[in-house]
């Protein structure tokens, strides 16, 4: 059970209080409290382990997008990577949303993936063309507003747990 609900936790956006909620329904009790324990004495090793699985089934498109997110104040930009199956590649959180910024997060992305991708989507940001041109010139480039739904649509569970964040803080 331990196994599952770790698994739940880092495979799908899901937040402590709905794994003890999932696992309620198979009648296992449980604290979200202990459900993060769990997380941090165990979680290193299945994040691993399924990204060690998903290794070989990744997409070769990516879809590239930036939101921007509040940290102590400071307005930061979270960048995030997603293949065309909606598995995020990768995460980034910079002060800045220029090219040199998108330079930096497809470093990452050629690090951490081993491979460039054959199609990169983005929305019309023009920070992407002028890192792809420095970076991975051969890869085809697609920029329009409506193809890098796939990248903005997984950004939802950021902004949610955003919501109810805000939420506590307005009700306290």
């Amino acid at each position: 059970m331990i196994a599952h609900a770790v698994w739940l936790y880092f495979r799908f956006p899901l937040s402590l209080r709905m794994v003890e909620d999932m696992l309620a329904a198979r009648r296992v009790i449980v604290s979200h409290q202990t459900v993060r324990l769990w997380a941090e004495k165990f979680g290193r090793h299945f994040a691993n382990d399924i990204r060690k699985r998903s290794a070989g089934k990744l997409g070769d498109k990516w879809h590239l997008d930036e939101v921007v997110i509040t940290t102590g104040g400071k307005k930061h930009w979270l960048w995030r990577a997603v293949d065309q199956g909606g598995f995020v590649l990768d995460v980034l959180v910079q002060s800045r949303r220029n090219a040199k910024a998108a330079k930096r997060l497809m470093r990452k992305l050629l690090k951490g993936q081993g491979r460039s991708p054959r199609v990169m989507i983005t929305d019309q940001r023009r920070s992407y063309g002028a890192a792809k041109r420095e970076i991975i010139p051969g890869v085809e480039h697609r920029s329009h507003k409506g193809l890098n739904n796939r990248a903005e649509n997984s950004h939802q569970p950021v902004r949610r747990r955003e919501r109810r964040q805000i939420a506590r803080l307005h009700a306290e």
